[in-house]
């Protein structure tokens, strides 16, 4: 489990084919590692992978099949920057909100404009995942909990102010940019309770 608060924005240094998955490795620089031990999980863009190897400054990661079917980890290549963060523990502020790692679907950005000293970016949900996202809910894109502005629709904006911005590869977003998203998990669950019968 994690919060949405990215610790260190690391970078792919390989990608390496293995029979349908995919090896990662990542260089971690800025996020402590002396806390990680092989086993543990690391979200990445918001996904949650397992640690199968450690080393002084980087990891390696296996992604499955189905992950990157479902997420956008398929199109990361040597060099491309990921956001970070270890999984939370007892002791860990909560200071996003609560979030498994696990990715609901893929959105697009559609737009990207200033807005004072921060960005408002506008993201096209699937359909399927829209009606889970709520004016002044929670949201995680790209591992990043963000605050929903507005929404109309499939549509839904979110500000990003200039810590985020330079914190996190958020500030590389642009219109046409594909990135990850998990809705929060108590639209989740309170879905269920009012529709038990419901398809998951």
């Amino acid at each position: 489990m994690f919060t949405g608060i990215v610790q260190a924005v690391g970078k792919i240094k390989s990608r390496e084919e293995r029979g349908g998955d995919v090896r990662l490795h990542i260089e971690a620089r800025g996020l402590d590692l002396n806390r990680v031990s092989v086993g543990d999980s690391i979200a990445i863009n918001g996904c949650c992978l397992t640690v199968i190897e450690k080393h002084a400054q980087s990891f390696v990661t296996d992604a499955s099949r189905e992950t990157l079917a479902l997420t956008t980890l398929g199109n990361l290549k040597a060099g491309t920057p990921v956001n970070l963060e270890t999984s939370l523990t007892l002791a860990t502020p909560l200071g996003g909100h609560l979030v498994l790692g696990h990715v609901d679907g893929v959105g697009t950005v559609q737009s990207r404009r200033e807005d004072a000293r921060s960005v408002r970016f506008e993201i096209e949900a699937p359909a399927e995942l829209a009606h889970y996202i709520a004016r002044k809910g929670s949201v995680c894109v790209d591992g990043v909990s963000l605050t929903v502005n507005g929404i109309n629709g499939k549509l839904f904006d979110v500000n990003i102010i200039p810590h985020t911005l330079e914190h996190s590869v958020l500030g590389h977003w642009q219109p046409g940019t594909r990135v990850n998203l998990e809705v929060d998990l108590l639209a989740r669950y309170l879905e269920r309770l009012i529709h038990p019968d419901s398809k998951p």
